[in-house]
Order: C-alpha cells, then sequence, then structure tokens
C-alpha cells in the first residue's frame, strides 16, 4: 500500500492530497471511520470541481477507498489501510506530506491517547498477543479460502500422508484402535496390531463383502469381519461396508483430501452432544421476545433435531444397531427459579420431536439470590459462568453417563463455557459466535471504561479471546462474519488487533488464516416455515385468529393501532425491540414516506407494549422511541404493533398470512450476524428486504431473490421498497417471481440437513487432526488459562461484588 501513498506524493495529486489533508484537520472529531471519510472525499471533488475520472480513478481516490480509519493526531494523520480483506496497514502522514509506517503497539498507543488513556509515566500496559501459537500450525494463504479451513486441512493432511506415508498410517491406525461406546469396541479389534496387518486385512475383507448380496445385512456376516478383525462401525449391509473399507484402502494406498474426508466422515465417533447457551430464557413455549431471548433459541432447538437425526442415520448406516446405540443431545443452559411462567425452572426438559434430546438446566450458585434466582442480562452473567461449568460437569456426566463427544459453544458466554468443560472434559470443542458485540457496539473496546457499567465489556472480550483461541473449530454463518467485505470490517476480524485502554492492547487476538474457521449457514425448520402456497400444509384451524390478530382484532393488552383499511398490502417485520434489530428505524422510514403509508400498512411484532412490563434497558428505551414516531408522524390508522409471543406454529403461519395478502418482510438490523427470521419468511414466499450490514449480504441475491437495504438511509429504505411497489404495479406476476425464488433460494442452500452433515464431518475431521497431528497445544492452553486466571477471574469477582451490593 506504500507504493499507492508514493504515487499520489510522486504526482500532481500531491497537491490535492494537501488540500484534502487540510479538511480533514479541520474536522471537529478526531477519528474518522470509512463512511465519513469517503463522504468527506466526495464533498471535496464537488467543492473543488474535479472531474468524474478523479473521483474514481485517480491515485488519491483509489487509495481513499482502501482507508478504513483516519485519527487526526495534533497535526498528523494516522491512516489505517486496508488493502485487501484481512489485511491492515498503518502509516503516519505529516504535515509536510512525508509519511513512515506505524507498527501494531504504536497504533494501539495512539488510540489510547486520543480517548485520554495513555500515560507513558505508568509503564507499559499488558500485550496479549496468539500469533507465536499459530506459527506451527498450517495457513491458508488465499483470503477468499478463508472459511474453508477443513478443506484446507484435509489437503495438509493428506499430503502428510503421502510425504511420510509409515508415520501417518500409524497414527491412522492408532486412531482407529481409538473408538469404542460404552463397553463395546468399533472398527477393529486386537487381531490387527500393527498397520501393515491393517492394510492386508482389509483387502481380505473387501475379498469376503464383494462375494456377498449388496443388501445383505451386516449382522448376517458380522462374526465373519470380527474373526478378520473387524468390529461393528463399517457400515450396515455388505455393499456399504464394500465401500467404506475400500475408501480406507485407497487411503492408505494414494491418500488425497477427498478420499481423507470422506473416510473419516464415515468414522463412528460422535454419539453424545453437549450444546451450551447459558443465557437468556431458553424454552420451547413462551419465551421468544423476551430479554436475551430470539434466533439462538429458534437455531439450537433447530439444530438439535437436526443432530438427532443426522446422528441416527449415521448410527443406523455404521451399522451400529446391533450394538443398541443410540444418539443423545444435551442443551445445556441455567435454571431460572423465579420462571416468570415459563418452563425455565426444570430441571430437565424433553425436546419436542426428538427421540432423546433434552434442555438440562443448571442453577448459578446464590451468592447473591436477588440475583440468581431471577432471569440475568447476559452482560451481567459473567460471575457465575466458572462454578456453573463446575457443576454443569457433574450434571452432563450423569445425564450421559459418560462424557460427550462434542461440546459445542453458542454466544461468547456460552462459549466460555464450553471452554472450561471442554479442557476438563478433554472433547473437541466447537465455537459458534453467531453475534460478537465489539461489531455491534462502535468504539465499544475503546470507551469500554465509559459502558462498563451497563455492559462489561472488558469480561465480555476477554470472554471471546480465551473461547475463539482454545475451540478446535469456529463455525460461522457467513463468510464475512469471519473477515467482513472490501468496505467491511468482519466481527472476528476485529479481534485481530485492538485497545482496551488501561487494561490491555491486544497485538494479535486471532489468526483468521487459520484453518479452524468453518463456514456453516443454518437451515430453517421446514416442518414449521414452508411455503404459503402450500395449503394442505398449514394450519387453516388458526388462520381466522392469525388473521385477526394480525388485522383487525381489538385488545389493548396484545395490540397497539387499528388500521384505517386493513386490505393495504401489509409491511411486515417481528424482531425484538432493541436498538440493533431496529425496528424504530423501520417506523421512521414508513412514517417520512407519505407514498409508502399511501399503499401499505405497517404491521410489527415486537415484544411487549409497555415499558412497566420490561427490565430491559434497551428494550424499555426502545418501546419510549417507538410510541414518540407514532405520535410524530400521525401513524394512527397505519401502523399495528402487536405485543405478543407467539408459538412457533404460529409463527410459520402469520408469515404465511402475510403473504396470502401479497406482503412484505422488511428485515431493518443496524447489524445482523445472520437472519433466521430472513429465512423463514424467504422460504414462507415473502418477498425480503433486509440489511446489507452483515450476514443477508450473503443469503440474498440483490434484485434476485429478495433486496438490501441501508436502514442508516431511512429515505433510500423507502426508494428501494418503492421501486418493487412499482414493478408489481406494472407487472402482475413480479410478486410471485421474486417469492418463488426465495423459496427456492433457502432451499437449495439452507436446510438443517446440510447444516448438520456438515458440522458432524467437521468435528470427526478436527477430531482426527488434533490426534494425528500431534500438535502441541499446551503451550496455547497454558497461556489461555492465564488470562483466564489472572485476568478474566478477578474482573468476574469484582463485578460479583457489585451484584452483592444491589
Amino acid at each position: 500500500m506504500s507504493d499507492l501513498i508514493q504515487a499520489v506524493l510522486h504526482s500532481d495529486e500531491k497537491t490535492n492530497l494537501r488540500q484534502f489533508a487540510s479538511i480533514l484537520r479541520t474536522q471537529e472529531k478526531r477519528y474518522l471511520l470509512r463512511n465519513e471519510i469517503l463522504s468527506l472525499f466526495a464533498d471535496y471533488c464537488q467543492n473543488y470541481e474535479k472531474s468524474e475520472r478523479f473521483y474514481h480513478s485517480s491515485h488519491l481516490s483509489k487509495l481513499i477507498y482502501y482507508v478504513q480509519e483516519i485519527i487526526i493526531d495534533n497535526e498528523s494523520l494516522c491512516l489505517i489501510i486496508r488493502p485487501r480483506i484481512a489485511s491492515q496497514e498503518a502509516y503516519r502522514l505529516l504535515e509536510d506530506l512525508t509519511y513512515e509506517p506505524m507498527s501494531i503497539q504504536e497504533l494501539l498507543d495512539l488510540r489510547d491517547r486520543l480517548v485520554g488513556r495513555f500515560h507513558p509515566q505508568d509503564g507499559d500496559v499488558l500485550e496479549i498477543d496468539f500469533q507465536p501459537f499459530y506459527d506451527y500450525s498450517p495457513a491458508i494463504r488465499d483470503p477468499k479460502n478463508i472459511g474453508r479451513g477443513v478443506a484446507y486441512l484435509n489437503r495438509y493432511l493428506s499430503s502428510k500422508l503421502f510425504q511420510d506415508p509409515r508415520q501417518w498410517q500409524d497414527a491412522l491406525f492408532n486412531f482407529l484402535r481409538l473408538h469404542r461406546y460404552s463397553q463395546y469396541q468399533l472398527l477393529i479389534n486386537d487381531r490387527i496390531q500393527t498397520q501393515q496387518r491393517l492394510s492386508d486385512r482389509v483387502k481380505q475383507a473387501i475379498g469376503l463383502v464383494s462375494a456377498l448380496p449388496p443388501d445383505q445385512p451386516y449382522e448376517q456376516f458380522r462374526f465373519e469381519l470380527q474373526e478378520l478383525g473387524f468390529e461393528p462401525g463399517w457400515g450396515n449391509t455388505a455393499q456399504r461396508v464394500q465401500e467404506t473399507l475400500e475408501i480406507l484402502d485407497q487411503l492408505i494406498d494414494s491418500p488425497d483430501h477427498q478420499v481423507l474426508e470422506a473416510f473419516v466422515s464415515r468414522i463412528p465417533m460422535i454419539f453424545r452432544i453437549a450444546l451450551v447457551s447459558p443465557h437468556g430464557w431458553f424454552g420451547q413455549e413462551g419465551v421468544l421476545g423476551r430479554p436475551d431471548t430470539g434466533g439462538q433459541v429458534v437455531y439450537i432447538l433447530d439444530q438439535v433435531k437436526g443432530l438427532e437425526q443426522q446422528l441416527q442415520e449415521d448410527i443406523e448406516l455404521a451399522g451400529l444397531d446391533v450394538l443398541n446405540v443410540h444418539p443423545k443431545v444435551i442443551v445445556l443452559t441455567r435454571l431460572i427459579p423465579n420462571n416468570d411462567g415459563t418452563t425455565c425452572n426444570q430441571r430437565l426438559e424433553k425436546i419436542y420431536g426428538t427421540e432423546d434430546a433434552w434442555i438440562l438446566r443448571v442453577p448459578f450458585r446464590e451468592f447473591n439470590p436477588r440475583m440468581t434466582q431471577n432471569w440475568i442480562s447476559r452482560f451481567e452473567i459473567w460471575p457465575y459462568l466458572e462454578t456453573f461449568a463446575i457443576d454443569a460437569e457433574r450434571e452432563l456426566r450423569a445425564e450421559f453417563q459418560g462424557k460427550p463427544d462434542l461440546i459445542i459453544g453458542n454466544y461468547s458466554d456460552g462459549n466460555l463455557v464450553a471452554f472450561l468443560l471442554a479442557r476438563r472434559l478433554e472433547v473437541t470443542q466447537c465455537n459458534i459466535a453467531h453475534a460478537l458485540e465489539k461489531s455491534k457496539y462502535l468504539f465499544s473496546n475503546l470507551y469500554w471504561q465509559d459502558l462498563e457499567d451497563k455492559y462489561h465489556f472488558s469480561l465480555q472480550f476477554t470472554a471471546d479471546l480465551i473461547a475463539m483461541n482454545a475451540a478446535n473449530f469456529v463455525i460461522s454463518s457467513t463468510y464475512q462474519e469471519i473477515v467482513g467485505t472490501p468496505d467491511s470490517v468482519g466481527q472476528y476480524e476485529s479481534y485481530k488487533s485492538f485497545t482496551m485502554p488501561d487494561l490491555y492492547h491486544v497485538v494479535s487476538g486471532i489468526d483468521l488464516f487459520s484453518p479452524k474457521f468453518n463456514v456453516v449457514p443454518p437451515g430453517v425448520n421446514e416442518s414449521v416455515y414452508f411455503p404459503y402456497t402450500r395449503k394442505k400444509d398449514r394450519l387453516l384451524t388458526e388462520h381466522d385468529r392469525l388473521e385477526d390478530l394480525l388485522f383487525t382484532l381489538d385488545d389493548p393488552a396484545q395490540v397497539y393501532g387499528t388500521l384505517d383499511d386493513p386490505g393495504k398490502r401489509p409491511l411486515f417485520s417481528m424482531a425484538r425491540l432493541d436498538r440493533i434489530k431496529n425496528l424504530t428505524g423501520l417506523a421512521e422510514c414508513f412514517g417520512k414516506s407519505k407514498e409508502l403509508q399511501e399503499q401499505c400498512n405497517l404491521i410489527l411484532i415486537a415484544g411487549k407494549l409497555r415499558t412497566e412490563e420490561s427490565t430491559d434497558h434497551e428494550e424499555i428505551s426502545e418501546i419510549e422511541k417507538l410510541y414518540q414516531i407514532i405520535h410524530q408522524y400521525n401513524l394512527h390508522g397505519k401502523v399495528r404493533w402487536l405485543g405478543v409471543r407467539l408459538a412457533k406454529g404460529d409463527s410459520g403461519e402469520v408469515y404465511r398470512v402475510i403473504a396470502d395478502r401479497q406482503g412484505i418482510f422488511v428485515q431493518p438490523a443496524l447489524f445482523e450476524a445472520f437472519g433466521l427470521t430472513i429465512l423463514e419468511a424467504m422460504i414462507s414466499g415473502l418477498p425480503t428486504f433486509a440489511t446489507r450490514f452483515g450476514g443477508p449480504l450473503e443469503i440474498i441475491q440483490d434484485k434476485v431473490n429478495g433486496f438490501y437495504i441501508n436502514p442508516t438511509h431511512p429515505e433510500e429504505m423507502a426508494q428501494i421498497i418503492l421501486e418493487f411497489l412499482t414493478k408489481c404495479d406494472q407487472n402482475p406476476h413480479y410478486w410471485q417471481e421474486i417469492s418463488h425464488r426465495s423459496i427456492d433460494r433457502v432451499y437449495s442452500t439452507y436446510t438443517w440437513k446440510i447444516h448438520t452433515t456438515r458440522l458432524l464431518s467437521l468435528a470427526k475431521i478436527y477430531g482426527f487432526w488434533n490426534y494425528t497431528s500431534k500438535e502441541n497445544r499446551a503451550d496455547m492452553m497454558r497461556y489461555i488459562e492465564a488470562l483466564f486466571y489472572l485476568l478474566y477471574r478477578p474482573r468476574a469477582k469484582a463485578l460479583l461484588e457489585e451484584h452483592w451490593q444491589r
């Protein structure tokens, strides 16, 4: 990137750079972000009457495009440049237009100084640097392949098998000998003592089963295979056993990455899974819309059902029915004694539609009953997680009658507990962040001290660093969740380097090129959410009730607002009332557009109607703001606000009722890591307009099967919706065309079958990698433990002391 700076300085554009730098120095703000920089440059080009070519194609315009931030430091400018995804450089541009590179440490010091937190006389601040621990691991080179970690890892492992076949074949042999279920040995027994014997016996076994009818059940030739040294786990029919053995034979003789993945994915090694999600109200009824409770509950419950089904299918295909093997899945969450009418005070709850999947609730220890008897905000639960993990280990061992084979963490708190459990139980740990608060709250790390009373980001960001580095593999819903886009920084990328002034500097918080990252998008529950055209499957008995609720019911306890003309096209959204979900922004967009009001009614399903019913400060603020917008723009008769918690079946039918009237769905979040409601709306057949900030960019193909909106520009958002409505008026089939493409998009890419198959395959391959690579993680884990015990735990204890005072 220094070449581009030099190109500017060695051309007649040097004068333009001097002029623009002078404009920047006059700004009241000392810290400018990319959108502000681009806006200032556009104003500069307009005011100085620059040509279109200069604005789009000059060296200076290209440089400005790559500048992510500018910090104004006295008379010098610090340019933080992102020349490509997952890469950052910093330069100091002096008043005389000379420049010099800045180290990460210098940049972090400058940010501290910007907020008045840099005091050289106090000594240096703690530096956290994880990079040395990744230097001995394989690393992806091309940013386009970030998020495809397992594909890279398979190629790496198969190359090792090829380069040093004896060592790696011995490792593969020993790995196969590990696997047991309860008291039963799986795959190979003591009749096969060496790798060479394994290779010979595989060929013998292939000869045996190839002579059998392809569909002959495994139990009919089980003991012949056992004589050769093969225990259950190879397949349920002669054909399946033959396929598995042939894949292994090929892997031994001529390994490649596809063969390696195909074989390891067939190994029966996962039977018990624990999913961890401590915060919020985790239940199956009457919880959605409560504080901290939304998409993650839907996601996890649907994921559990998919995992159990896939595990059962894998067990059957492996021929383990002969051992009476059954999968078990447990969602670990916290027990809330004051349950407010939910089931969150029940220790154990069977998950609907499953054979052996459960919600296991473990209470927080009663350090302060006034706190632990009740719901606790996700920002406040940090003091209770360490002892929760200790107590949960005992409960999990009892329920599984052993230990799980895989632990999946959810959100920052769940991932921290997953780390603590996986460390103690010595099992594979998977992280799923869903959303990282650091990306959602601008400058949250820089001004953490000002926000600490409310959000406790010092604990949360430390927990994130611990869990994401400790995890064996990380699942993200989208590529940009990891490394963003050319225009924006990814959630994980934001942890690469940052400062928590007066607490620590993160020099390297995560290696984005590590093969631990994998993109595995979630699915949608197809039994609840399906196209509105499937009339025979719909809840026809509930249709009239839901129609009445959405459009005409007069019940102040559940609904605010009546519609003057219920027949107008419904503009629909459903989310929690918090700042990031931005339903108030959608209401403001509607209020500012008379044309939208003429053509549509705005229908919002959004939690509570009254501030006195909530204990969440963000929800209270958004309730007040929504009333204010309705009154300010005189939206009475045009808006219905439903303060209801829908049963899951009802929520699916609600989308379809809106689709019956050729309505549209709008998801106006300021940031959305993924967006399950988008999938739900699209599969129901609703044309969907979703935020361009976050995961929706990868779900929707703009103007093909949905539409992008910028929720920070309400007038522009209204215009995009109006353009769609105009096309619908001009072409009677346009609504159906977008509707059909929306449905097709979900079925082709976003199903739980695709998700769970991939997730289990990943868990097996990373388990194999951790064993066969002999990777020494002890040094990293000691470093992580130091952060936990010396940074996290003291701050958690300090917060606990605060809780005692409440």
